[in-house]
């Protein structure tokens, strides 16, 4: 199973992307997407920004659980109170799971805003950032 994070600033703009795989059932972390897959998943998640949009207003919630499908993937997005979207691309449906990953992830983020170092809407670069995001995947997904 293959999964796609990409999480979008307030102006639109990407501030990180991962592609990683499942460690669960005997995977080895590593995505599984077709060569034709791994150019379109940028574009899959950054089309349902306007969902996010839309339900940003209707509801109080964080967690937006699925909004889209694209052919066998689901998109599942959070809001952050700072209008930052995480959006993850996925083929099973799991919702507390991945409910709990963004509420981790959520916390990373925060911890990573907080240094005086970064901005909000500035793409993150950071190889610990990139390790715990990956730690968090081999946890949860």
């Amino acid at each position: 199973m293959s999964f796609y994070l990409a999480i979008v600033g307030t102006k639109d703009n990407a501030v990180y992307d991962l592609e990683f795989g499942t460690y669960r059932q005997g995977g080895d972390g590593r995505p599984k997407f077709s060569a034709d897959m791994k150019q379109l998943c940028p574009f899959i998640v950054h089309s349902s920004l306007d969902i996010v949009e839309e339900m940003q207003w209707n509801t109080n919630v964080m967690h937006l659980k699925v909004i889209d499908k694209f052919y066998n993937y689901l998109i599942s997005s959070y809001m952050t109170a700072g209008n930052i979207k995480f959006l993850l691309l996925h083929e099973t449906r799991a919702d507390d799971v991945i409910r709990q990953f963004f509420v981790d992830l959520y916390d990373l983020y925060v911890k990573t805003l907080m240094s005086p170092f970064y901005s909000v809407d500035q793409p993150i670069t950071s190889a610990v950032f990139d390790q715990r995001v990956k730690m968090l995947a081999k946890k949860y997904l």
